[in-house]
């Protein structure tokens, strides 16, 4: 059952980050694009997540989940900083 779950977080997080995308080409919002990119970066993380305890469980790849999870998290907190009107 975690294998499932883990599947549909990354594809949810897909699905989320081309809508913010969509949504970005359409409107020029940026902090859409920054929305996005936070997104595209949790994607990975949890692509990396599936990887790490289902196809891979003898390979610790914490160090890079955690660091995905830094690198989308700074890009929101970027977009809300500076390109916050």
């Amino acid at each position: 059952m975690g294998e499932t779950v883990y599947a549909l977080c990354a594809v949810t997080s897909f699905a989320c980050a081309v809508l913010l995308w969509r949504g970005y080409r359409r409107s020029g919002s940026r902090f859409l694009l920054w929305c996005s990119l936070c997104f595209v970066a949790l994607t990975a993380n949890n692509g990396l997540l599936f990887v790490d305890l289902v196809l891979l469980p003898n390979v610790n790849l914490l160090m890079a989940r955690t660091v995905l999870a830094l690198i989308g998290m700074l890009a929101l907190l970027y977009g809300m900083i500076w390109d916050s009107d």
